[in-house]
């Protein structure tokens, strides 16, 4: 059996979000597999930052571009390959959603309210990512008024 390469543990996603009429609405995906609501994320790819990774993995997965954060939200961890990834979390602000994306035929997406979507998540912890992410965008919000 070949050992996992360390560099597939660290990964990178975001949390796709939009304001629309003045509410927050965050934007999930399904799991390729088991149809699980997840964020777009993947490992990060060795010549892009963790931040470039995350938006390469939200227009594979997702069909969305737009303004990654500079700064992380924060992290998770889920086991995979018989070990613990570690995803480093960005907010996204969606500014184009596409009707055709490379994983578009795998996936389905939806937008719902930050309550809901931290309910729905498959993982708890990022739910609580998403929570916390409400006061961050709320912050970017009052500033451009």
């Amino acid at each position: 059996m070949t050992k996992t390469p360390a560099w597939l543990y660290r990964q990178s996603g975001v949390i796709p979000y939009r304001l629309d009429d003045g509410k927050i609405e965050i934007l999930l995906i399904t799991s390729v597999r088991r149809g699980r609501w997840i964020i777009p994320k993947g490992v990060v790819e060795r010549h892009l930052s963790p931040a470039e990774s995350a938006r390469k993995e939200a227009w594979e997965e997702a069909g969305i571009t737009g303004e990654v954060s500079r700064s992380p939200v924060g992290t998770y961890e889920y086991k995979k390959w018989g070990g613990k990834c570690t995803v480093t979390v960005y907010l996204l602000e969606v500014e184009k959603v596409s009707d055709d994306w490379p994983e578009s035929k795998m996936r389905r997406r939806r937008w719902m309210s930050i309550g809901k979507a931290a309910e729905v998540v498959a993982d708890a912890d990022v739910g609580e990512l998403i929570k916390g992410a409400k006061a961050l965008i709320s912050q970017k919000k009052s500033e451009r008024h």
